[in-house]
């Protein structure tokens, strides 16, 4: 079934067609990278992030249209899964949305982090509102209002009932069931995890002194799953269940999902492409691509239309081509070529697939960035402006 959720995903994403375009690329930059020839036969391969992989398929699928020689396979693991296989050089990019962190960039140094997408973690729950239409239980929909303590005590097991006093005085009036809550969270290493604990991290004392942030942490309670599609399958299918779910996942899947009250303490924000875009409006001051990324986070962002569980994902990459494995000239331009497709062009297909578009100060992070790609030892791309 799980498989089912990320097929049937995978097909509709594709489908979809952008509805705005981007700052276009020659506002950007003077004089572009150069893209595959005519005639060639390049295979990328890229692991890594399962909150990425709907609007990574539409990626690859598009640029293989544009450059027909250049097919991208992308295998949906995890971010722990493709930041362990880009260290090992047999991938040619890994993509997380997890910042290395600084022993993962002592293991795999010169690597290059672009930020590729923005996107937002949804807390989706499976609570039956005690009717049944056509032998079906009905769920209570979207907008059940839940504040940071409360979700971190639900996740550590310290909350056990839907009913329970904390949930009940963020939602007077709605009547929740005497029901035991199941928890449902990654199985895997994941970039996910990682953004969504750093989030329970900065909002409960407790949470961080007694599980911590990391893309593996100890639960203390739950069922586990694989990938986002993996929990999204296992909340659908477990009544009275709650899991953390990128927001395309929800979406396409017509999961409830919670509001979550702000780091202004004023307002409970539900997941959306707009509130995602008021919570990455706060970043200032980015790390260069060869810099330290391990403290750039944007959950808890202020604001009082910021949604609190939002996440950068990225895409890490060795800065001398050569060192991967079977990578010649023209693959290495090619690598160059695609990333610099994603964070410009490519973002016209971001707002379809409830992903937020790169800002202009990202995408100027990302292509100076790629301007530090060589290849035994020659610059590969220097932008005349």
């Amino acid at each position: 079934m799980a498989r089912k959720i990320i097929l049937g995903l995978a097909l509709t994403l594709i489908l979809l067609m952008p509805t705005t375009a981007m700052v276009a690329h020659a506002q950007l930059v003077q004089t572009p990278p150069t893209t595959p020839p005519d005639g060639v036969n390049i295979k990328l391969n890229g692991a890594g992030s399962t909150f990425v992989f709907p609007i990574m398929s539409k990626w690859r699928v598009m640029y293989h249209g544009l450059y027909p020689g250049v097919s991208i396979n992308y295998q949906s693991v995890g971010s722990g899964a493709g930041i362990n296989q880009m260290t090992k050089k047999t991938v040619d990019f890994g993509a997380s949305d997890a910042p290395l962190s600084t022993s993962q960039q002592k293991a795999a140094p010169n690597t290059l982090t672009f930020v590729d997408s923005i996107g937002a973690i949804t807390v989706s729950y499976n609570i039956p509102n005690g009717k049944i239409v056509n032998g079906v239980d009905q769920i209570i929909p979207s907008g059940l209002k839940l504040d940071g303590p409360t979700i971190a005590n639900i996740f550590e097991g310290k909350i056990i009932y839907w009913n329970d006093p904390a949930i009940q005085a963020t939602n007077p009036g709605m009547s929740l069931p005497d029901a035991k809550i199941t928890v449902i969270h990654r199985s895997d290493g994941s970039g996910t995890t990682y953004a969504f604990t750093n989030y329970l991290s900065k909002v409960s004392s407790t949470w961080n002194h007694d599980v911590g942030q990391g893309t593996v942490v100890p639960w203390r309670t739950g069922i586990g799953g694989p990938g986002n599609a993996g929990v999204a399958h296992y909340v659908q299918l477990t009544p009275y269940s709650i899991g953390y779910v990128e927001l395309a996942y929800a979406q396409q899947n017509h999961m409830s999902y919670a509001y979550v009250k702000n780091a202004d303490g004023n307002n409970f924000v539900a997941p959306t492409i707009d509130s995602t875009s008021a919570a990455a409006g706060t970043i200032t001051n980015l790390p260069a691509s060869n810099g330290d990324w391990s403290k750039v986070s944007i959950t808890n962002a202020p604001g009082p239309n910021s949604y609190p569980i939002a996440s950068l994902t990225y895409i890490m990459t060795y800065q001398n081509r050569e060192v991967v494995k079977g990578t010649d000239l023209n693959r290495a331009n090619a690598l160059l070529s695609f990333i610099y497709w994603i964070v410009t062009d490519g973002q016209q297909y971001a707002k379809p697939l409830w992903y937020v578009p790169l800002p202009q100060n990202i995408q100027l992070v990302d292509i100076n960035g790629l301007q530090m790609f060589k290849y035994k030892g020659q610059q590969l791309w220097n932008d005349a402006g």
